[in-house]
């Protein structure tokens, strides 16, 4: 396999860049409570100006990941710090991530094992 131009490899480095920067803003927003709409990659696509198809090859080609994947560990990450650090509900947790209790649950549980209670519980644990 060829190797791409170096100016072809720098726009693939500051696409995956601006990209993770748009998904930062945006699940910033959305865990202030300043939006209560999860953007979609063709959403952050047009924020950027490029089209979706080409974001997802670009995002894959210089990661080796899918975008999806760094929508999936931010919002993860943001679950985490409300489950540790807030005193909301579960379900208002959820349901300031754009998800219903169910579907939180499940996503929760498929990346770490644990339901959202019992790795609220488990941190407690660890935190006495």
């Amino acid at each position: 396999m060829a190797l791409l131009p170096k100016k072809y490899q720098s726009r693939k480095a500051e696409i995956t860049t601006q990209f993770i920067e748009e998904i930062e803003k945006h699940i910033t927003s959305i865990v202030a409570g300043e939006t209560d709409v999860m953007y979609h990659i063709k959403d952050i696509a047009g924020i950027m100006h490029i089209h979706p198809v080409h974001l997802s090859n670009t995002i894959k080609l210089h990661t080796g990941k899918a975008p999806c994947f760094f929508f999936e560990e931010r919002i993860l990450t943001a679950s985490k710090n409300l489950l540790d650090n807030t005193t909301l509900s579960i379900t208002e947790i959820a349901n300031r991530l754009t998800y219903d209790n169910s579907n939180f649950t499940k996503f929760f549980k498929r990346f770490t094992g644990y339901t959202p209670g019992q790795y609220r519980a488990k941190s407690l644990e660890v935190a006495l």
